[in-house]
C-alpha cells in the first residue's frame, strides 16, 4: 500500500513538473478575447469613440471662442461600474484623460481622489521650504466642467450562446450652472459567446 502512495507521488511531482506555460508577447492592440468579459479591447474602442465625440462637440468650441480661445479645464468625476462585472474604470478615465490633454483642447485638473496629497504636500511646504519655493495656498485652478460616466451591462443567454452588451455613458457638465453640456449615449460593446460542447 505503502508503495503504491509513493508511486502516485512520485507520478504526481513529475506531471506537475512537465506541466508548462507558453507565454507569447503581442502588441498591445491586438485584439485578445478569452472569457468574452470586459478587456482592454474595449477600453481602447470606447475611448477612441468618446474622444472623438467630445472633441467635436460643440461645448469645447464654444468654450474656446466665448473666453477668448481658453481651454476649458475639466476635472474627472465618478465614472460608475454599475455593470455585472468587476470593470476597473480608472483605467478608461484615465485613457480618456490623457487623450484629451493631449489634443490641445482641454486642461485637466486633479480629480478629488488625487488633491488630499497634493494639498497635505503644499501646507508642508509652508512650514518646510523657503519663501521662495513654497507654492502659494488657496491658489488651485478651478475646473469649469466635469466629466462624469458609467458602464452598465445588459445579459442575455440561453443553453449555447451569452449575449454581452456594454453600455457606457459620459457626460460634460458645467460645474458653475450644472448644464449637462454634452452627452455620448451611443459607445456600446456587443459580444456573443458561444458555447462548444465537450464530448468525452
Amino acid at each position: 500500500m505503502k508503495k503504491s502512495f509513493l508511486v502516485f507521488g512520485i507520478l504526481s511531482v513529475f506531471l506537475i513538473s512537465c506541466a508548462t506555460s507558453k507565454v507569447e508577447r503581442v502588441s498591445p492592440d491586438t485584439q485578445v478575447d478569452l472569457s468574452g468579459y470586459w478587456n482592454d479591447t474595449d477600453v481602447r474602442i470606447v475611448a477612441n469613440e468618446l474622444i472623438e465625440s467630445c472633441l467635436e462637440s460643440k461645448a469645447i468650441s464654444q468654450f474656446s471662442t466665448n473666453h477668448k480661445g481658453k481651454k476649458p479645464v475639466v476635472i474627472v468625476g465618478s465614472f460608475k461600474n454599475m455593470s455585472d462585472e468587476h470593470i476597473d474604470t480608472v483605467i478608461l478615465t484615465k485613457k480618456l484623460e490623457a487623450a484629451l490633454i493631449n489634443s490641445g483642447k482641454i486642461d485637466f485638473v486633479s480629480a478629488a481622489s488625487e488633491r488630499a496629497e497634493i494639498r497635505q504636500e503644499r501646507l508642508e511646504q509652508q512650514d518646510n521650504a523657503s519663501e521662495e519655493t513654497a507654492k502659494a495656498l488657496r491658489n488651485e485652478t478651478g475646473a469649469d466642467f466635469m466629466l462624469q460616466g458609467s458602464i452598465r451591462t445588459i445579459v442575455d443567454s440561453d443553453s449555447k450562446n451569452t449575449t454581452r452588451t456594454y453600455f457606457i455613458n459620459a457626460e460634460l457638465i458645467d460645474i458653475e450652472t450644472t448644464k449637462k453640456l454634452w452627452m455620448d449615449t451611443n459607445s456600446s460593446i456587443k459580444k456573443i459567446i458561444k458555447r462548444s460542447s465537450t464530448r468525452f
